[in-house]
């Protein structure tokens, strides 16, 4: 990517008015990052959702310029990046409509055809939660996921170790940027990370460990996932708020259940009561749910009668069809549809119910 398009992409994170869903949008009307700010305001207006508080806050000198700085750190610091539309962007993040237009990332990972599994809860594990963290992931191993988490005290910090321990490779997703490490007494922890997985964020080199980060960051570590899985949880608390937001991605979420009487069960249980997770207790649980049992046959699904699809959708499906199965770029040659627009046309077929998406941008009929 060259230093314009970087510099584009930096100033379009950085303005004030426009967050990640917009920011595509905008992307992908104008055609070109780099032409946005070329555009003339009167068309820019002309996009839905684009007002003229939007269009002065692309304008900002001052994001040109934190923008500019920004870039100056990531090529001292050799900083690597991965683009939303880029090869390499995670599959199940392309399918998020507010993950994150840019992320860095250090270390030596591949998520392209990965089971990938997230694990999160309580900074407050207890004996319970810890020995079952444990066990889960030694017990998954044979099945060679990744295991994502978020870095932090408590659960996060089990699943790192515990998958590093089972030779497994594992991702710390940020709330701060690549120039910090947080906890510090994690630091420790760093290398063994890098050599087995990495680190990813969506925040600027020097941003700091903030409260709303943290919740911020949620988004990823549910998004990149093919399923979420909660350890422990109290009544209210980070871990329930990815739960909601991988809830609202279609994916898998489990929880594992623990007494009524327990603190930092409550929040799980209430999962399962409310029916916005799987009942968790052992590893079957997961491998069934996710049809990872290659001795069994896979289930079928059965495809929803009388969905209404729009022309480009019907065409589509009408090309999986015939060949059952395609490959992302294969798709959009055929049916003559550029990838950013494809891709949201294929998530509007996944969630009707039409297409299963596959590891290494793979789609097939349900």
């Amino acid at each position: 990517m060259n230093e314009e398009k970087l510099l584009a992409i930096l100033r379009l994170q950085k303005s004030k008015a426009i967050g990640d869903v917009l920011a595509k949008k905008l992307i992908l009307s104008v055609g070109d990052v780099t032409q946005i700010f070329k555009e003339k305001a009167t068309n820019l207006s002309k996009i839905n959702g684009i007002g003229s508080y939007t269009i002065q806050s692309l304008l900002s000198k001052e994001a040109l310029k934190k923008a500019a700085k920004e870039l100056d750190l990531i090529e001292k610091n050799n900083i690597k990046y991965t683009y939303f539309l880029d090869d390499d962007y995670p599959t199940n993040l392309q399918h998020c409509i507010d993950s994150p237009i840019l992320f860095f990332k250090e270390g030596n990972f591949n998520l392209h055809n990965k089971k990938i599994i997230s694990v999160v809860g309580t900074r407050n594990m207890t004996t319970y939660g810890k020995y079952f963290c444990e066990q889960l992931i030694e017990e998954l191993a044979i099945y060679n996921p990744v295991i994502v988490s978020g870095f932090a005290y408590g659960v996060d910090i089990c699943a790192h170790k515990t998958a590093l321990k089972n030779n497994l490779d594992t991702i710390a997703v940020l709330a701060h940027g690549l120039g910090h490490i947080y906890p510090k007494t994690h630091k420790k922890y760093v290398h063994q990370v890098l050599e087995r997985g990495g680190l990813i964020t969506d925040f600027w080199y020097r941003e700091n460990p903030l409260r709303e980060h943290f919740l911020k960051r949620n988004r990823i570590i549910a998004g990149i996932s093919d399923a979420l899985i909660i350890i422990e949880s109290a009544e209210k608390g980070g871990a329930l708020v990815t739960a909601e937001i991988a809830n609202s991605y279609n994916r898998d979420v489990f929880a594992l259940p623990g007494k009524v009487t327990d603190t930092y069960s409550k929040g799980c249980n209430n999962l399962i009561k409310y029916y916005k997770a799987h009942l968790l207790t052992n590893v079957s649980d997961i491998v069934k749910q996710l049809n990872w049992d290659l001795k069994k046959k896979p289930k079928v699904i059965q495809k929803q009668l009388f969905v209404s699809l729009n022309k480009e959708e019907q065409q589509v499906f009408d090309y999986l069809q015939k060949y059952n199965s395609a490959l992302l770029d294969q798709i959009s040659k055929y049916c003559s549809i550029p990838i950013f627009k494809l891709s949201s046309i294929l998530l509007q077929l996944e969630l009707k119910g039409v297409i299963n998406s596959l590891p290494g941008k793979q789609f097939t009929l349900a």
